[in-house]
C-alpha cells in the first residue's frame, strides 16, 4: 500500500511573468487547504510546480539583450578607432559594477552607484584596462594581466572617474616595435621587412575542454604616426583578420577583430618584449 501524504493546494496565483523569487515567496506564502492523497498525487503535484517554474525561468532568460547598452561585454573592436588603454587610479582599488542581467536577472537597476550594484571583484591601483564604451558615469571594459600564465579576462563596468588615460609612445621609431612579444597563449615577432616597412607575424594557441584552438596572422606593414593597423595577408586564417597596436609604456596594446583564428581566439592584449635572456 503506497505511503499517504498531506497535499495542499495554496490560494496564491502564479502568473506568467513572476521571477523565480516571485514564485517561491508565492509557494511559501500562500494559505493553503490540505487533503489526503495519495503519493502519485504528491508526484504529480510536484511535477506542475516544477513546470511552472521552468517555464518562469525560461521567460526570464528569453529577457537578456546582449546589445542593451546597460550590458558590459568588454571593450570592442573598432577597425577605424586604436585600442584606449586606461590605469586605474583609485585608492587602493575599485569595485567592478554590475549589468542589468547579473545575478539572475535581479540588477535591472544597473550599472548604478549603489551598493546593490557594487561586485566583490575589484582591481587595484596602477592595473591597466582596455577601455570600451560608456553609460553614465561608468566605463565598460576588459582586464586580464599581461604576466598571467593563461587567458583569463575580466569584463565590465568600472566607474569612470576611476580611470585615467594613458597617452601611447609619441611617433615610435623602429627599434620601439622590433621584438618578441609574449602574452597569455600567444606571442608576436617584429622585425625590420622590405621598404622601411616591418615584418609582423602572430601566433596564438587556446586551449579546450578536449582539445585547442590555433590563431595567426602575417603582414608587411608601415606604421602610421603612432599605431601600426593591418589586415592579414590572407595564408592564415582568410583575409578577415584586423589587428591594431600602439606601444603603451613598456607594453604592445594589440586588439584585434576575432577573425584571426579559430572560435575564441583573440590577439587583444598587452604585451612585454621578451629581453635577450630570455630568448
Amino acid at each position: 500500500m503506497p505511503h499517504e501524504i498531506e497535499s495542499c493546494v495554496g490560494a496564491g496565483v502564479l502568473r506568467f511573468g513572476m521571477t523565480p523569487a516571485q514564485v517561491h515567496a508565492t509557494l511559501g506564502t500562500a494559505r493553503f487547504s490540505c487533503q489526503k492523497v495519495g503519493a502519485q498525487g504528491a508526484r504529480m503535484r510536484a511535477a506542475v510546480i516544477g513546470l511552472v517554474l521552468s517555464a518562469v525561468s525560461a521567460r526570464t532568460a528569453s529577457a537578456y539583450d546582449a546589445y542593451d547598452p546597460a550590458n558590459c561585454n568588454g571593450a570592442d573592436f573598432d577597425d577605424k578607432l586604436a585600442v584606449t588603454v586606461s590605469k586605474v587610479t583609485a585608492q587602493p582599488r575599485v569595485n567592478f559594477i554590475k549589468s542589468p542581467y547579473d545575478d539572475d536577472f535581479t540588477a535591472a537597476a544597473c550599472p548604478a552607484a549603489t551598493r546593490a550594484c557594487r561586485k566583490k571583484s575589484y582591481l587595484v591601483t596602477g592595473d591597466l584596462v582596455l577601455v570600451g564604451r560608456t553609460q553614465g558615469d561608468f566605463t565598460c571594459i576588459s582586464y586580464q594581466s599581461p604576466l598571467a600564465k593563461k587567458q583569463i579576462w575580466a569584463n565590465g563596468w568600472l566607474p569612470s572617474a576611476a580611470l585615467t588615460p594613458v597617452a601611447p609612445m609619441p611617433s615610435p621609431k623602429t627599434p620601439d616595435w622590433i621584438g618578441s612579444w609574449d602574452h597569455p597563449g600567444g606571442s608576436i615577432e617584429i622585425r625590420t621587412g622590405d621598404g622601411g616597412k616591418l615584418h609582423i607575424e602572430g601566433g596564438m594557441t587556446l586551449p579546450t575542454a578536449r582539445d585547442f584552438h590555433n590563431g595567426g596572422f602575417k603582414a608587411q606593414v608601415a606604421p602610421q604616426n603612432d599605431t601600426i593597423a593591418f589586415a592579414d595577408d590572407g595564408s592564415n586564417y582568410g583575409e578577415g583578420c584586423q589587428v591594431r597596436m600602439q606601444r603603451i609604456g613598456p607594453w604592445l596594446a594589440v586588439v584585434d577583430n576575432s577573425g584571426c583564428g579559430g572560435a575564441g581566439v583573440s590577439f587583444t592584449g598587452l604585451y612585454r618584449r621578451k629581453s635577450q635572456a630570455d630568448r
